[in-house]
């Protein structure tokens, strides 16, 4: 199987017409016929149903499907094959490729790359989104080089680095909800409500176990891949949506986001191929994350170390005034018992005063 023939293959598929598609690649219609036709018996399947009569247009059997989806892949990997042999030593030139669900922590790839960029304008990143099972299977077959993916991975497998900061889930709702009063949702808030609910792999679990409640016997009126679907049914007031924070901008929207109590964390990792040997530009990427999230970890002990020094610091504080009222209600008492002594030796030689005024 030639890469020519599966790109002649590709054009036919994408212009679904022998005729348009020879013309894209300057060939006579004869010779793409002919080409096609080779790679049919070649594989021993129908890969093109041609139309009926009177139509020109053509359709891809299942075998044929199949086949445009790993020609493309094959084509792919050529082509960056091509791009990082060829690349000189002293510039690094590429594309980096990245897969990922909807997480905020996708600003760290964005920081990354607008750090390389002033030194290595000519480093081009390529984003595709989707669920764990197609950011790995993307992954294994070399098409991306780093995956963000939720949970642990396969450490025989995989390489990653934990990503320092969680992402936090919580509900997203009408500001107008009955739950929207509250700063914080529990599990209890949520057992008679109309859930919208994600179906990506992990999802579930995490908040089967958080809710303390299998799922089949919540009331789930929804399910979601994108988040900002599910924020259009959750506008709509179908239900309400339990997703990741920072992922829908609710400021001056009919929207509002609250975290769920006991809080609930997704923590993330950047993962890529154990023993892959990666492109320059990719490495280069890498090298800027692995700084990024030095960074990122250190900021996230300090913020930690003050959270508890300040909430120390309020305990103390705290501490302090109860100390001052205790000082001050234990002079009150002296006081008191002092005032109260007194009264009672003025009581006494009032009384002694009255027993001698006579005799005098």
């Amino acid at each position: 199987m030639e890469l020519r023939v599966l790109q002649y293959f590709l054009a036919v598929a994408r212009e679904q017409n022998i005729s348009a598609a020879a013309e894209s690649l300057h060939l006579s219609q004869p010779t793409l016929s002919t080409q096609l036709r080779a790679l049919e018996q070649e594989l021993g399947k129908q890969l093109l149903i041609r139309g009926v009569k009177g139509s020109r247009k053509v359709f891809l059997t299942e075998e044929g499907m199949l086949l445009k989806k790993r020609a493309e892949e094959i084509l792919s990997l050529v082509k960056r094959t091509e791009e990082e042999i060829t690349c000189s030593e002293e510039s690094i030139v590429g594309d980096v490729y990245i897969g990922t669900g909807e997480t905020d922590t996708v600003r760290l790839f964005a920081r990354a790359a607008q750090k390389i960029q002033s030194r290595y304008p000519d480093i081009h990143y390529h984003i595709s989104s989707g669920n764990a099972e197609y950011v790995l299977e993307t992954l294994d077959k070399g098409l991306i080089d780093f995956g963000l993916l939720f949970g642990s991975v396969d450490s025989q497998k995989y390489e990653s680095i934990p990503v320092p900061v969680p992402d936090v889930w919580g509900v997203l709702m009408r500001r107008d909800s009955p739950l929207a009063k509250k700063a914080f949702i529990t599990p209890k808030d949520l057992r008679d409500k109309p859930l919208i609910l994600s179906h990506q792999k992990g999802d579930d679990s995490y908040l089967a176990r958080w809710m303390k409640q299998d799922r089949s016997r919540l009331n789930v009126v929804a399910t979601y891949n994108l988040v900002y679907n599910a924020s259009l049914l959750a506008a709509e007031g179908l239900g309400y949506a339990l997703c990741i924070d920072k992922l829908i901008n609710t400021r001056d929207s009919s929207l509002c986001f609250r975290p769920l109590s006991p809080r609930l964390e997704a923590v993330c990792c950047i993962v890529w191929k154990r023993y892959q040997m990666l492109s320059k530009p990719a490495r280069v990427f890498l090298d800027c994350l692995r700084r990024l999230m030095e960074e990122a970890s250190i900021a996230a002990e300090i913020g930690a170390e003050t959270s508890i020094t300040e909430e120390a610091s309020e305990e103390t504080r705290a501490a302090a005034e109860t100390g001052e009222e205790t000082d001050i209600a234990a002079k009150a008492n002296e006081g008191t018992r002092a005032a109260a002594k007194t009264g009672e030796g003025t009581c006494i030689t009032k009384e002694n005063g009255a027993d001698t005024a006579p005799s005098a």
